[in-house]
């Protein structure tokens, strides 16, 4: 996510300013970029709430079908809340000498001192407009990690989770590689999220896989998706949706939102292909559902690099994260002996990972990229060190503060629904109604 206070540079060549040695122009408000942050803002919007919902709706049993569709929606309201109380002002001002490596301030709870005249990290967009893109990426984050637990989670837990999930490992993780934390000193890469998104969501999945343990029936009976359809227009949606998440990181209506378009829809196509192809070898058929899950490989690894890299270096970026999310679906999945629903680890923790470590490789000038942050002192071998530590920085935080958020969760409410509510569904046992009568 380029920030102006944090890539400086990139910003000023995606402003089109008319000279290097040019001063920064003083904060206005600038009428295109705003109109398109705000169009970012609703497009991230619409891949969480209908599209994420609906992917992974279709992908449950018709009994869970409302159950998922209302742990989206609630994660988004409730994320949406917590991000105005203080989610912004930790992530997004400037800390302590010390905690600023890791939390931002609290100058800003409740967006106070925030108003219509005040400009956040984006210098020609109203910081308003700022919250609300940001708040997006927040909730959509936290809603992914639906998808690992789903089909047999207590609804208060995933609300109690979610909640200090976001607190102990959103908030910190975007702080720490967007909002000037010490990954971001490092110079780490990350246009729109592969780290502080993915690789966070995938490692918060993948831990709650394994505490809630394997759904009733796990490997002795069909565990098919309902509505294969559902999920097609569920990933169309996340598709469109995703222009606005990568190419909106931009800042601005810029030539590099046009780059960070370009390559989205270059990468996620590539994935959708190399993933087909790989599924058609080992099994001899392509489904629609690898098509689709394919695609969603494809966004996910092209997130940190849509701002860094060529097209070409896009395209190279989807073939390998479709095939190495196909693996990670399949072999990877059976090796740990886990139940991760709807795969949330294999698609984006996995996706997200090769994402970030190519945006290393393939932000080389020479292979077509930008040369990153610092074009003039960009070294391949450096970067793609820092683009690993930042990777193993969010493993280990999201996993320990994964860790912590269920077993609070558990406390309070217990994390898994009894036996004969699981049995039945818990759009009943939950929620009390039916999704198909």
């Amino acid at each position: 996510m380029i920030k102006r206070l944090l890539y400086p540079s990139s910003l000023l060549l995606a402003l089109a300013c008319t000279s290097a040695a040019a001063a920064t122009p003083a904060p206005h408000i600038d009428s295109g970029d705003t109109a398109w942050i705000l169009t970012s803002t609703m497009l991230v919007i619409l891949m969480t709430i209908p599209g994420l919902a609906l992917f992974y709706g279709g992908l449950a049993r018709s009994k869970n079908m409302l159950s998922v569709l209302m742990q989206v929606f609630m994660i988004f309201s409730l994320v949406s809340v917590l991000w105005v109380m203080y989610g912004y002002s930790l992530a997004f001002t400037e800390g302590g000498k010390v905690t600023g490596h890791v939390i931002g301030g609290i100058g800003k709870l409740l967006l106070l001192g925030v108003t219509q005249e005040t400009f956040g990290a984006l210098a020609t967009v109203p910081e308003y407009v700022f919250v609300a893109f940001q708040g997006t990426f927040a909730a959509i984050t936290v809603a992914l990690i639906v998808g690992a637990y789903a089909e047999r989670i207590r609804f208060g837990a995933v609300m109690v989770f979610s909640a200090i999930w976001f607190t102990l490992s959103y908030v910190p993780i975007a702080h720490i590689v967007w909002g000037g934390g010490f990954l971001n000193a490092d110079g780490a890469l990350d246009f729109a999220g592969g780290t502080v998104v993915h690789i966070n969501a995938g490692i918060a999945g993948l831990v709650g896989a394994f505490l809630l343990g394997k759904r009733i029936g796990f490997g002795r009976e069909p565990f098919t998706p309902h509505n294969l359809t559902l999920t097609m227009v569920g990933a169309s949606l996340l598709w469109v949706g995703w222009l606005g998440f990568n190419a909106g990181s931009a800042g601005a209506a810029s030539a590099l939102a046009g780059l960070a378009l370009v390559n989205t829809v270059a990468a996620t196509g590539a994935a959708a292909l190399s993933w087909s192809v790989g599924e058609a070898l080992h099994r001899g058929k392509a489904s629609t559902l690898g098509a689709a899950s394919g695609a969603v490989a494809g966004l996910v690894a092209v997130t940190p690099a849509a701002g860094f890299v060529g097209p070409m270096g896009a395209i190279v970026i989807g073939i390998v994260a479709g095939l190495v999310c196909l693996w990670g679906v399949n072999g990877l999945k059976r090796r740990l002996r886990m139940d991760d629903a709807f795969d949330v680890f294999g698609v984006h923790g996995l996706g997200g990972i090769v994402g970030a470590l190519l945006t290393g490789v393939f932000a080389a000038k020479q292979l077509g990229g930008t040369g990153g942050a610092s074009p003039e002192t960009f070294n391949m071998a450096y970067q793609v060190w820092i683009q690993f530590k930042s990777v193993l920085v969010t493993v280990v935080w999201s996993g320990v503060a994964s860790l912590i958020a269920y077993k609070i969760a558990d406390w309070i409410f217990g994390l898994r629904v009894p036996e004969e509510s699981e049995r039945e569904g818990l759009d009943i046992a939950s929620h009390g109604e039916r999704a198909y009568s």
